[in-house]
């Protein structure tokens, strides 16, 4: 394709690799969870598996699942398998945990074992990103609740708007958990098996495209006669 802007081979090889962190801007929000999770004292606040086992398979680190719950807070993302596909696929999910891609039974585990330290963490971090003015507008909670900023001008809190504010995000944060769960139990625990190879499919793709451009060649070429 002449005189159009290029895209790179996808099999080319580059002498120097970019980095992940050349795709996540200065500005990305990815950078405040960040920073948030790894100034977090995660024993303290209840998460288990904080220090690890001396025998067994390596666990992921609970600041690595706790970055990727966050992230799907934020995101508006509903499910245990979909956190995992995003893990996969998504390159601020890629660097935000170092390309760690969990399965989703771990990310469900993780949620079922920290449960009350999830709320306590997503709870503190909608309130820290309200007192420092990280959006700019509104955080919009997963179920499309938001949650004004702090009134910059007369900052007129009491202590009830404060906790009516607190069981706000509170309830918000449930809803999301909750809707986790509950696509959790609806999604299949076990994935079909796909019978045909993707490669497979491909190929056949590629002859059904080859024969449908033989069909429009005879019919522009005799546009009155039926191709049988």
């Amino acid at each position: 394709m002449k005189r159009f802007i290029q895209g790179e081979c996808r099999t080319q090889s580059t002498l120097l690799p970019e980095q992940l962190d050349d795709y996540v801007s200065d500005t990305n929000p990815v950078r405040v969870v960040d920073v948030f999770v790894d100034e977090l004292d995660l024993g303290k606040l209840g998460f288990e598996g904080v220090e690890p086992a001396a025998t067994g398979r390596p666990a992921y680190h609970p600041a690595s699942l706790l970055k990727i719950y966050i992230y799907g807070y934020l995101n508006r993302v509903q499910s245990s398998r979909r956190l995992e596909k995003e893990a996969q696929r998504n390159v601020e999910l890629m660097w935000l945990t170092g390309r760690l891609m969990p399965d989703f039974k771990t990310i469900a585990d993780f949620r079922k074992d920290n449960g009350k330290a999830i709320r306590r963490v997503c709870r503190q971090f909608v309130v820290l990103c309200q007192e420092l003015g990280l959006f700019s507008e509104a955080l919009v909670a997963i179920d499309g609740s938001k949650f004004k900023a702090v009134n910059n001008r007369d900052r007129n809190f009491t202590s009830a708007k404060l906790q009516r504010r607190m069981k706000e995000i509170e309830a918000s944060i449930s809803r999301y958990l909750s809707d986790l769960d509950t696509a959790d139990r609806q999604e299949p625990t076990v994935a079909k098996v796909r019978t045909e190879r993707l490669q497979d499919k491909i190929a056949a793709l590629k002859e059904q495209m080859k024969a449908l451009k033989e069909i429009e060649v005879q019919l522009e070429a005799t546009p009155d006669k039926q191709i049988s």
